[in-house]
């Protein structure tokens, strides 16, 4: 007979474990259940322990029984009196029907009544025997109202206590996160710390080798290691070791990331925490977390304490009255007493990461608390290169992707947008059914990220269609042609998104200043999809919506913020602590000023585009046509239609963009006036 193969343990494994039965899971319902079943049997249990008890008084008892001298005793007990017959009176004909649906003991048949009044009947008891209306042979006692005897207590008393205290153990460990009560969540722990403890032997999965393009800021981080482990190689000299280091970046750099390698780095212990995990309903109880975390600490000190947002406690206290609030002020408070008070403690560094190092409070960021900040700032060139090499690990690649391409293309994308781009293009490589993930899909995904989803299906009108290629080809030409535009990379009709009906994207350079001429270009070529539509059709679109919103912000910019304007003059009105703030820091009439010079910017820029496009209005009808025939061209097609880019482009060093490439939306007036927010482009 062949072996059972399915019990037959694995190689290697001598002792295979047995599997484990589970039973049934324990509901807080059984409970209620078995309460109410006690009820119920505790109700019938009292109607047989009462035999039917009827109600009566004194009169109607003395009238039926003692009257009739049928009465040997009485027991009053609680509200009810039991009534025992005289033996021979089961001889009398007289009252075998009365005595028919009697109980008999010893004692003979009894029948029992209950009372509503205990006083009262005492009280007619006790004057009926001393007026000898009654027979003074009966017997009278009164007992404790124990006649259920120890099923009854039991029921009565014993069962509700257990209930009860069943019930409130369950509850505490329930607040209280388990058996030991130990858990965050408990009642009796909501003063108690949050925090994550990874300490020598705890797993992370996320190593330095997971992060790329971050090299500085890795540096810096792991010196703060090395403190720790080696803290006699800095005090020999007399240096003391820091006591703060604040992670500031854009979202999406990596300073989350960066705390977790540190975690799965470091061979001491690591805190981790939430700032929000400080505010709680109940006053007090953010202090309280801060004093509880600390005291971790010292007990694993030397160790490191990361706080990711910690813009949530460690705003600026008394910016605004109106909305002051201070449980998270006192929160704050203890945190800097925490860190540097009389108190002072040394093996203990905190980690923290912002993106808005802005709104911190000013104790908060003084040297003895957070003595150092590493910034962490959009990647470059090599460090996109970098973060792409460590996200297409796990994707299936063709051969010939040119990683160095896919770095080029995506000026302005972090590494979260980086990771989100790669994941993009597997997903779409799939959705197409292919065995591996090539440049057309990345090309795809980042189309996806910056215009939103293409959408082939939607209807538009044959003349909206042409006025679409024509705006679009009026940004292709006008950027092609000027100076200091930004070189093209494809421009479409195809919708995408919610409101663009078409757009055209740009390379950013990467440079870290930026000069007038190239505003004053950018500002041309972002108005030459207007210019064209009032050059060929000789009205104007709802479509140029997105574009004027770029020459508003250029120009606002360069009059008010960059000092670029004669009439202004050097100055600039920009103070990133008065946001949201009510007050200018000019005058009405600098104001109008302001304003007027921002429309004067506006009508050159305007006037030179449409020079230009009256020019080169050829060009402009020869891409048109070709949009309306092929709906995306790429820079080679442009090359092909109207020669070679006349200026040639300068390679600068990689620096930071704001928001990757640049788009120029055809968009949708109808939707534009509901919700214009929804189709600003990317700067």
């Amino acid at each position: 007979m062949e072996p059972n193969k399915t019990n037959i343990p694995p190689a290697g494994n001598k002792n295979p474990t047995p599997p484990i039965k589970k039973g049934p899971k324990f509901n807080l319902y059984w409970i209620y259940g078995l309460f109410a079943v006690a009820l119920i049997a505790l109700n019938f249990w009292d109607k047989g322990m009462s035999h039917n008890a009827k109600e009566a008084d004194f009169q109607t008892i003395n009238k039926k029984f003692i009257s009739k001298n049928l009465v040997d005793s009485m027991v009053v007990f609680g509200k009810t009196v039991d009534v025992y017959l005289k033996k021979d009176s089961l001889k009398s004909d007289r009252y075998k029907d009365l005595l028919a649906s009697f109980k008999g003991n010893e004692k003979g048949p009894h029948y029992a009544f209950t009372i509503g009044n205990i006083e009262q009947f005492r009280a007619d008891l006790d004057k009926a025997q001393k007026d000898f209306s009654i027979d003074q042979s009966i017997k009278v006692s009164y007992e404790e109202d124990n006649k259920n005897g120890w099923l009854g207590f039991f029921l009565q008393i014993v069962l509700p206590l257990i209930f009860i205290v069943g019930l409130w153990v369950l509850i505490m460990r329930k607040m209280g996160g388990g058996a030991s009560g130990g858990g965050p969540g408990g009642i009796f722990n909501i003063g108690k710390s949050k925090a994550q403890l990874y300490d020598k032997g705890a797993k992370v999965n996320i190593t330095f080798n997971d992060v790329a393009g971050l090299d500085e800021a890795k540096g810096e981080v792991m010196e703060i290691v090395d403190f720790l482990k080696n803290p006699k190689k800095y005090t020999a000299l007399g240096g003391k070791i820091p006591r703060g280091c604040l992670l500031v970046g854009p979202p999406g750099t990596g300073k989350t990331l960066l705390a977790k390698a540190m975690a799965g780095e470091a061979q001491v212990p690591f805190f981790s925490m939430s700032g929000s995990d400080f505010v709680e309903m109940f006053v007090g109880v953010g202090a309280s977390r801060v004093r509880d975390l600390f005291k971790q600490a010292r007990e694993k000190s030397p160790c490191i304490i990361f706080i990711d947002e910690i813009d949530a406690i460690g705003r600026a206290r008394g910016k605004n009255q109106m909305m002051s609030n201070d449980e998270r002020e006192n929160t704050l408070n203890q945190m800097l007493v925490e860190m540097d008070g009389f108190s002072g403690d040394s093996g203990i560094i905190v980690l923290a990461a912002t993106n808005r190092p802005d709104v911190l409070d000013v104790a908060l960021l003084r040297p003895g608390r957070f003595d150092r900040q590493i910034s962490i700032d959009i990647p470059d060139l090599a460090g996109r290169e970098a973060i792409f090499k460590v996200h297409l690990k796990g994707i299936k690649t063709s051969t010939d992707l040119d990683v160095h391409k896919l770095a080029a293309q995506t000026p302005g994308f972090a590494g979260a947008d980086i990771a989100n781009v790669c994941n993009e293009a597997a997903l779409i490589a799939a959705r197409k059914g292919k065995t591996e993930v090539n440049l057309d899909d990345f090309n795809d995904a980042v189309d996806r990220i910056i215009g939103g989803l293409e959408k082939k299906n939607k209807i538009i009108r044959p003349d909206e269609k042409k006025v679409i290629a024509y705006h679009e080809a009026g940004h292709a030409v006008s950027g092609w042609f000027l100076e200091h535009a930004y070189p093209l990379v494809k421009v479409t009709i195809v919708p995408r998104g919610d409101a663009a009906l078409g757009y055209a994207q740009y390379l950013p350079k990467e440079k870290y200043l930026t000069l007038r001429e190239e505003l004053e270009d950018r500002m041309a070529m972002a108005l030459g999809g207007r210019a064209v539509e009032e050059l060929v059709f000789g009205k104007i679109s709802t479509g140029a919506l997105s574009d004027l919103q770029q020459v508003t912000k250029m120009a606002y910019a360069m009059v008010s913020v960059y000092g670029m304007n004669d009439k202004i003059g050097n100055v600039s009105f920009y103070d990133p602590q008065s946001e949201g703030s009510f007050q200018k820091p000019y005058s009405e009439e600098t104001g109008k000023i302001i304003d007027d010079e921002v429309r004067k910017l506006s009508d050159h820029a305007y006037t030179r585009v449409k020079r230009l496009l009256t020019e080169r209005m050829h060009e402009v009808k020869v891409i048109a046509e070709e949009l309306l025939l092929k709906e995306v061209l790429y820079k080679d097609d442009l090359e092909r239609l109207i020669g070679k880019r006349p200026f040639d482009e300068v390679v600068f060093e990689d620096t930071p963009s704001v928001n990757g490439a640049t788009t120029n939306h055809e968009t949708n007036d109808e939707q534009a006036a509901v919700n214009p927010e929804i189709i600003t482009p990317n700067n």
